[in-house]
């Protein structure tokens, strides 16, 4: 079987046994702040695990394309050396939500690898969970085990770090069984086929499914610690079983295909064995698994596919978060394509490229974003190259900007793991400027700056536990409460609402007193949620006995609107009835910026191309930003076009229409479904005819003349392959055009030119001052010369060798280094020492004559009196700059020069 047909198997196994099929989530985690990728089936499934969100179905089944690279998945340097190792792979799963619990999710696993897919038994392992003081062994799960047919002596018992599976501090969590197959020649054979090789050493044994089952709910008590590695953990914990058991499970779809192909690793499998042949062709090799081309083969392989996927959901290669370790991903397979293959740069679009057609069947936004992904690329690959043939001047580009002293190790760290310039490069340039350091002393500086750079990428374990502590309070009211019903598609004000509950620094109360704040639950709001890019909305509730001022609303749990209250006066309890009104005039302009995203997203993609994505907005009642997946910046040309259809739109005054749909009929009509968002099995359709139509629950105009004119105010680079457009409309763009008429007149006036004269004369002034800064710069240089030069015939004799140590003044760090070099001149043979302030910090300057660099090191002296001025430096033997943080001692510092010197030469 092909790995399609794996999958496709899989998923129609399911599908006739009363699964949802659900198409793979994107890579970028929905509203999940704790994680960099999707890593897991489960990711889009969680809060429905933690009883957050209901959906019309129990049972689903997925195949979930996944990333691990980065955080606590940072083994990046094995992938392509072992056999399972991947930053991308692919998760199949199927799940049950209060449904079926063990003995469905075992017979499952047993008949679909048994009896539909033929596996031998004999190779089949199965472990449970052993127990321990908190849980007992799971006997059940043993139970189910041997009635399906496992012999007991292949079932074996693993303790809590293989076969217990808890989604965090608190939780659902649960013991799980793992099925492992052996792939030697023996499976007969007990010499072979051994108990110690499941959970164990070598590749013989693998696991290829996990079943975990959710049968508790882990609950913190007591106070929670602030202190050391425990921050954000309960004093105690206790397990109470779960209302609705659950099942969770993830077959790696690369290792099922290898154990249906008979092969011995993933990349010999159908699924990535094309992409090296691939590769092999383009470097013109032949692929040998053990040597070191055939590990880069394998990096390219894998880190194409991360690359292409990633790109089609929207991720691009930057500087933070899941755009660094996307973009560390790239140049790490280009690199190994330069370094192992002989492959020039640009090479790496065309495997991602083949990528997307090898994959784009399974998975079409591979087909719909290639050329997206293949400019990204290309871009990056160019960027990458520029780095590689021009790494040394790189660094001594990151050494001037530190000078005097060398830059720090965390900096150095990021040009090789971000850039991706050659350590060994890093160091033997350091010892160029000065700073002599052993293989050893550097590895240990450099990986420990490393490690502390890729800790900032993970996420913040201050985040996730936040985000813990909030929701949990939310969970529990979403347990007993009815969702809010809203309003605000109809009306901007009720007086039939009903207070829930109360929520006031993570603790329910009963009432809301004057001068306080705190989140108010409703069973029916006219109030907006913010989602979707969208803010939520501000207002008034209103009571008999009391007036609050809403300050935002959100939907922690889906479908329960809070809002964040500020009592003005009186009181608020649970049980009132209110009566809630919503700025309508914010609303109003809000709208007209909700719906002008979509004309311009639709505008966007005309003018553009089908590439264009969104990639996040937000909707204010001031302006509207939208992020959007492009490799260029916009010509004033293509702005001015989007501007025009736009407009038109707005100048037809067409109707706002809106329905109801389920989601993939929706999504099969042409409806765009927007970045990262999760929808429920049916969607709202937000259309206007003939132009944009989308999947959107935010609130909008009747009309499209309702927004008013638009206007395009930026246009950015927020990463590769995604820009940035804020804009303004209706109030705020008329506002903009009026302030930009009083501006134009006030400059024609000044200047007294016609508007279309302005920029040439701009650029004449640009031009003049320009000229006047640099002859500045040389005044001062040559009133420097003029000084310091008489001081050269001052110059001491130390030991034979005449040394000059002067302090001058205004001079930039270019023109202190020339008048160093042109005084060591001056004295044809020597050492100068300059110094001077500037910004309230000390700079030196040593430069030694070239015929005294084996005696006399400029690098040596620098950092001894640079010392002095609480400072450091470096450099080369002839030429060494340094400063530091004490001005008040330069003289000090130039003084020491000559007993510097004085002990160099003995």
């Amino acid at each position: 079987m092909t790995g399609n047909e794996i999958r496709q198997k899989f998923l129609d196994y399911f599908a006739e046994r009363g699964h949802r099929v659900l198409r793979s989530a994107p890579l970028l985690p929905a509203n999940d702040p704790t994680l960099l990728f999707t890593n897991a089936g489960m990711n889009q499934f969680k809060d429905v695990f933690l009883g957050l969100e209901p959906r019309d179905y129990k049972r689903a089944a997925s195949s979930q394309k996944c990333i691990r690279a980065g955080g606590k998945h940072n083994d990046l340097d094995e992938v392509g050396r072992t056999a399972r190792h991947h930053t991308f792979f692919e998760m199949l799963g199927n799940f049950s939500f209060g449904d079926y619990f063990k003995k469905e999710a075992i017979f499952f696993a047993w008949d679909l690898l048994v009896t539909e897919l033929k596996l031998d038994p004999a190779r089949l392992w199965f472990t449970i969970f052993a127990g321990d003081s908190e849980v007992p062994a799971d006997i059940e799960a043993e139970r189910h085990w041997q009635q399906v047919g496992a012999p007991p002596d292949r079932i074996l018992r693993f303790g809590r770090k293989d076969n217990f599976w808890q989604m965090g501090d608190t939780g659902p969590c649960g013991p799980c069984s793992e099925i492992h197959y052996y792939l030697g020649e023996n499976p007969h054979d007990p010499k072979f086929n051994r108990v110690d090789l499941v959970n164990g050493p070598g590749d013989t044994t693998m696991e290829i499914w996990n079943l975990v089952f959710m049968q508790f709910n882990r609950i913190g008590e007591g106070e929670r610690l602030d202190a050391g590695e425990r921050r954000g953990q309960y004093e105690s914990y206790r397990l109470e079983p779960l209302p609705a058991p659950s099942v969770d499970t993830g077959m790696g779809l690369e290792r099922v295909t290898v154990v249906l192909q008979g092969v011995t690793s993933n990349y010999d499998t159908d699924l990535i064995k094309p992409i090296i042949e691939f590769i092999a062709d383009l470097a013109g090799k032949f692929y040998v698994y053990d040597s070191d081309e055939g590990v880069a083969m394998r990096v390219i392989a894998d880190h194409a596919r991360a690359t292409a996927f990633s790109i089609a959901d929207g991720i691009a290669p930057g500087n933070v978060g899941r755009n660094y370790v996307l973009r560390k991903i790239m140049r790490r397979a280009i690199y190994h394509g330069v370094k192992e293959l002989g492959l020039r740069p640009p090479f790496f679009h065309r495997v991602t490229d083949f990528v997307a057609e090898l994959m784009g069947e399974a998975y079409p936004e591979l087909i719909a974003s290639r050329n997206q992904i293949e400019q990204t690329v290309r871009g990056e690959e160019q960027r990458f190259n520029r780095i590689l043939t021009v790494g040394e001047p790189r660094l001594a580009e990151l050494f001037e900007r530190y000078a005097p002293a060398p830059p720090p190790m965390s900096e150095l760290a990021r040009t090789y793991d971000t850039y991706g310039v050659p350590r060994d490069l890093i160091r033997v340039v350091l010892g160029k400027h000065g700073t002599q350091i052993s293989e050893e002393e550097f590895n240990e500086q450099f990986d420990a700056a490393l490690r502390e750079l890729q800790q900032q990428t993970a996420p913040s374990m201050a985040v996730a536990s936040a985000s813990r502590r909030t929701r949990e309070i939310y969970g529990h009211i979403a347990l007993t409460q009815p969702r809010t019903r809203f309003t605000g598609y109809e009306e901007t004000q009720t007086g039939e609402a009903r207070v829930l509950a109360i929520v006031v620094e993570d603790h329910q109360r009963d009432h809301l007193a004057a001068g306080e704040t705190g989140e108010i639950l409703l069973d029916r709001s006219p109030f907006y949620a913010e989602a979707g890019g969208q803010i939520g909305d501000t207002g008034i509730f209103e009571a008999p006995a009391g007036l609050a001022l809403v300050e935002d609303t959100c939907a922690p749990v889906t479908g329960y609107h809070f809002h964040k209250t500020r009592m003005e006066r009186g009181r608020l309890g649970v049980g009132d009835s209110i009566s809630a009104r919503v700025d309508a005039e914010r609303r109003r302009r809000i709208k007209a910026n909700h719906t002008g995203t979509h004309l311009l997203h639709a505008a966007l993609r005309e003018v553009l191309g089908p590439h264009v994505k969104q990639a996040g907005s937000l909707v204010a009642p001031d302006r509207l930003r939208f992020d959007f997946t492009h490799y260029a910046p916009l010509t004033d040309e293509e702005i001015a076009e989007i501007e025009r259809l736009v407009n038109g739109e707005v100048l037809q005054n067409r109707a706002i229409e809106t329905e109801i749909r389920p989601l993939e009929e929706a999504i099969r009509s042409g409806a765009m479904a927007l970045f990262g968002e999760k929808y429920a099995a049916d969607v709202r359709v937000v259309s206007v005819p003939g132009f944009s139509t989308e999947l959107c629950g935010g609130t909008h105009v009747r009309a499209t003349g309702d927004i008013g004119p638009m206007k395009i105010v930026s246009d950015s680079s927020i990463a590769a392959g995604v820009r940035r457009i804020e804009a303004v409309t209706a109030d705020a763009a008329i506002a903009r055009f009026q302030t930009d008429e009083q501006v134009l007149k006030q400059l024609n006036e000044r200047f007294k030119t016609k508007p279309e004269d302005l920029p040439a004369q701009v650029e004449r002034l640009q031009d003049q001052v320009r000229r006047y800064e640099r002859e500045i710069e040389q005044l001062k240089l040559k009133i420097a010369h003029t000084e310091a030069g008489s001081a050269a015939d001052s110059a001491r004799d130390v030991k034979g060798v005449r040394v000059l140590a002067r302090r001058v003044a205004d001079l930039d760090s270019n023109g202190l280094r020339q008048l160093a070099d042109s005084l060591s001149q001056k004295l044809k043979t020597g050492v100068v020492v300059l110094g001077q302030v500037n910004d309230g910090k000390a700079a030196l300057v040593t430069r030694v004559t070239d015929d005294l660099t084996k005696r006399i090191n400029a690098g040596q002296i620098v950092r001894e009196i640079a010392a002095l001025v609480g400072g450091k430096g470096g450099g080369r033997a002839d030429m060494a700059t340094g400063g530091g943080s004490e001005p008040e001692k330069l003289d000090q510092a130039l003084d020491a020069s000559y007993s510097v010197v004085e002990r160099m030469l003995g």
